[in-house]
């Protein structure tokens, strides 16, 4: 053997079998892709399931203090099922108690979620509040008087996604 090539021979260190591989860089990939995918499926189906206990609890009364209910003659007028002509949502009021608090329900048409529902007296007035809380209802509101000798709810509803106020009339439904 020449010297030159001796010498080349003394300068190649031997390469360890661990960096003889290169990095399994498209395995990492692929697998970090489908923790991300699995990760933004969960996430959606969390989201999902958030809404249907909140349609539950809608569709299942809660219970207004038994005895309160009852004792408010004009109160009591306002407990039925209300329509909007200009589309299919519906109001539901099945309890309200002295005090004003109502059991409520809102319909377009699948249940959404009322966060606050009550109504007040005022002279010769009836007046109802409403909030929704629930997907696309980010605290939409409704502000309604009963008219007795129409029997309507009339008044302003908030559609807080788009900031606008809308007059609305509510039919009590037959």
């Amino acid at each position: 053997m020449s010297k030159r090539r001796k010498k080349n021979q003394h300068h190649k260190l031997p390469i360890p079998a661990t960096f003889k591989r290169g990095f399994p860089g498209a395995p990492v990939f692929f697998l970090a892709v489908a923790l991300l995918v699995a990760l933004g499926f969960w996430w959606w189906n969390s989201k999902s399931v958030d809404v249907l206990p909140v349609a539950k609890a809608i569709t299942e009364p809660k219970v207004v203090n038994p005895a309160a209910a009852g004792r408010n003659p004009e109160f009591q007028k306002l407990k039925g099922q209300w329509q909007r002509p200009d589309g299919g949502y519906v109001l539901a009021i099945k309890n309200i108690a002295d005090s004003g608090a109502m059991d409520a329900a809102y319909f377009n048409p699948k249940p959404i979620h009322v966060a606050k529902a009550e109504a007040s007296r005022g002279s010769d007035i009836t007046k109802l509040f409403i909030e929704l809380r629930d997907v696309n209802y980010p605290g939409s509101t409704y502000s309604l008087t009963y008219d007795p000798a129409s029997d309507q709810l009339k008044g302003i509803y908030y559609q807080a996604v788009e900031r606008q106020r809308f007059e609305v009339v509510f039919e009590r439904i037959k």
